[in-house]
C-alpha cells in the first residue's frame, strides 16, 4: 500500500504540443500533495499522466521517467490498465455508474477487472470501502438503490470508495470538490486527512485555502504564456509556499494577484 511517487524530467504531449516541460518531483508515501496553479498550467495533464489516464486521448505522450516506488510506469511493457488498479482518480464531478446501485458502483473495479469475488468478500469490500468513505451509515440500508440517487457530495465519496475498493497504492484527485457544496467540500477534506494514512494522495485544486488545509506540500504549476508549455515553478512544504515562496510568481498567485 502506499507508494512514493517521483517524476524525472517528464514532458507530456499533445501530438506536437507539449503542454508540460520538464517537470521533476519527488512525493512522499502516505501524504497529501496539492497542485496548484492558474487554468491551462498543466497541472491536471500532469495529474493525468501519473496514472497514465492522458493516453486514453489520441496522440498523447509522455517523455522522461515516472517512477512508482522506484519502478517506471512507463517502462517497456508495462500495461495502462494495470497502472490505473494501483493508482486511482477520482474526478472533478461525481460520476457514479447511473445504472448500478450503490453496491454494484463500489464493486465495479473487481468486475471491470473480470475478477469474481464470493459473496462473503464482496460484502466485506462494500462495507470496508464505504466505511473507509465515510458513508457506510448513510448508506448501508439502501445498498441496492441507484449511486445516482445520492446527493453530491455523497456520490462524490460513493467514487472515493470505488477507488479505494480495489486497494490502490496512489489515489488521485481533480477538483473533486469543485463541484460540491461547503459541507460536502468539508466532508471530503475530512476524509482526505484520513486517507493519507493508507494512501499517497495528490489534489488538484483551484481553492487556495483547500490546499492549505488539506496538504503537507504544495507544487505550484505555471505558464509563460498561451502556447507556452506548462512548467513546475516551485514545490515545497504548503506552509512554505503560502508563507515565505521563493518565487515572485508563486507570492503573487497564492495572495490572488493573478490566476
Amino acid at each position: 500500500m502506499s507508494k512514493s511517487i517521483q517524476a524525472i524530467d517528464m514532458n507530456v504531449y499533445y501530438g506536437s504540443f507539449r503542454a508540460v516541460e520538464g517537470v521533476n518531483i519527488d512525493i512522499d508515501a502516505r501524504s497529501v500533495t496539492a497542485f496548484i496553479g492558474p487554468s491551462g498550467c498543466g497541472k491536471t495533464t500532469f495529474l493525468r499522466s501519473i496514472n497514465r489516464m492522458h493516453e486514453v486521448l489520441p496522440y498523447a505522450r509522455v517523455e522522461g521517467q515516472l517512477l512508482l516506488d522506484g519502478d517506471d510506469i512507463y517502462g517497456p511493457g508495462v500495461d495502462p490498465v494495470t497502472v490505473r488498479t494501483l493508482i486511482g482518480m477520482v474526478f472533478q464531478k461525481p460520476n457514479p455508474f447511473p445504472t448500478m446501485s450503490i453496491r454494484e458502483n463500489v464493486l465495479a473495479g473487481y468486475k471491470l477487472n473480470g475478477m469474481r469475488l464470493s459473496k462473503s468478500d464482496a460484502d466485506g469490500i462494500v462495507e470496508k470501502s464505504l466505511t473507509s468513505a465515510n458513508l457506510w451509515n448513510e448508506v448501508k440500508d439502501r445498498l441496492d438503490k441507484p449511486g445516482s440517487g445520492l446527493s453530491g457530495g455523497q456520490q462524490q465519496r460513493l467514487c472515493i470508495a470505488r477507488t479505494i475498493a480495489v486497494k490502490p497504492d496512489v489515489i488521485l484527485m481533480d477538483e473533486p470538490c469543485s463541484a460540491l457544496d461547503p459541507i460536502s467540500t468539508l466532508a471530503v477534506e475530512d476524509l482526505i486527512a484520513e486517507l493519507k494514512e493508507e494512501y499517497t494522495v495528490v489534489i488538484v485544486t483551484h481553492n487556495m485555502q483547500q490546499a492549505a488545509r488539506v496538504s503537507e506540500k504544495t507544487a505550484f504549476f505555471n505558464i509563460a504564456g498561451t502556447g507556452k508549455p506548462g512548467k513546475l515553478v516551485e514545490y515545497a512544504e504548503t506552509s512554505t509556499i503560502f508563507n515565505n515562496p521563493s518565487e515572485k510568481s508563486t507570492e503573487d498567485y497564492v495572495s490572488g494577484r493573478f490566476g
